[in-house]
């Protein structure tokens, strides 16, 4: 692997930065690219600067590399509904540009990271934007023979997330509001993973079995959102509302993604996982260290005396 080297479009954000530290862990070289520097970036990895839409830019950034991640996206629900063009443009496009990138360097597998919404009749723009990306990726290899992975990323949660992450967002309002509203029943079910189990994953794909193959990256257990509310309230050690606003549902799916598609995917799974009641205490101790300007190595959690009403 000394000599794989990766580029990772997307890099600065929540799953892409996390993508590639599970890469430069794994023995990768990695090039990160992004529109603005990644403040996760290890002294291991080099920092592109560009842009997903110049295709210019996307081919030097790919030269020399065996794999090619793209993560660069507009990956909000509410946000890609209110934006269908610029969706389209960047979640589209901008992989096609990606995809050229890699048949014109050589890479050996292209990497698109998608999600279990294009499954379903939910997600609005969103949806259609990954629908059409992932044909976009299985037509370059029908027509050049570029190896694709597609990875149908399902509930993420984790450090580096903010207000458009569903959980990040449920535990920032315990914490500075104590209380949490949902826009919905509380009904909807959920299959949470954790990030950092969901970039393991997103390298074992680099696995010859697993080209040219469409994988679902899941938790292992369903719950209902409601209950993860609860699971917070119970978690802090002061009072927090549950508020379910049901006039003002979202685009989001109930019970399940799935529609009837004619592209089946395989679910991937670890043997080890990150437990969700784990993964919340983390998530609470980088919302208290942004709070109180604390150090990374301090592992507090919020107590009665940090947020009294």
């Amino acid at each position: 692997m000394q000599n794989e080297s990766v580029v990772v479009f997307g890099a600065s954000g929540f799953l892409g930065s996390h993508v590639a530290d599970a890469l430069s862990a794994a023995g990768y070289r990695v090039r990160l690219f992004d529109r603005s520097p990644s403040p996760y970036q290890k002294n291991n990895q080099e920092m592109v600067i560009g842009d997903i839409m110049d295709l210019d830019q996307v081919i030097e950034a790919a030269k020399g590399a065996t794999y090619v991640y793209n993560f660069a996206a507009i990956a909000d629900i509410d946000e890609a509904n209110d934006k269908p063009i610029p969706t389209a443009t960047i979640n589209v496009l901008g992989n096609m540009h990606a995809l050229e990138a890699a048949r014109i360097v050589g890479a050996r597998r292209f990497v698109f990271a998608s999600s279990v919404y294009v499954y379903s009749e939910s997600g609005s723009f969103y949806r259609a934007s990954k629908q059409a990306a992932e044909r976009f990726t299985e037509t370059y290899h029908e027509r050049y023979g570029l190896n694709y992975s597609i990875l149908r990323y399902g509930s993420l949660y984790g450090r580096r997330s903010d207000k458009r992450n569903g959980i990040y967002r449920m535990l920032h309002e315990a914490v500075a509001h104590h209380s949490i509203t949902y826009k919905g029943s509380g009904e909807a079910l959920r299959e949470y993973i954790h990030v950092e189990d969901a970039a393991r994953m997103s390298v074992q794909i680099l696995a010859p079995e697993f080209a040219n193959r469409h994988l679902i990256l899941t938790g292992q257990e369903k719950m209902r959102i409601k209950d993860v509310m609860r699971m917070i309230s119970e978690i802090l050690p002061w009072p927090v509302e549950l508020h379910f606003d049901e006039a003002n549902m979202v685009h989001h799916y109930e019970i399940t993604p799935y529609a009837f598609q004619p592209r089946i995917g395989r679910k991937l799974v670890l043997n080890e996982h990150v437990d969700l009641g784990q993964g919340i205490l983390d998530c609470l101790r980088e919302i208290h260290q942004d709070q109180h300007h604390a150090d990374e190595n301090d592992d507090a959690t919020p107590t009665t005396s940090d947020n009294r009403a």
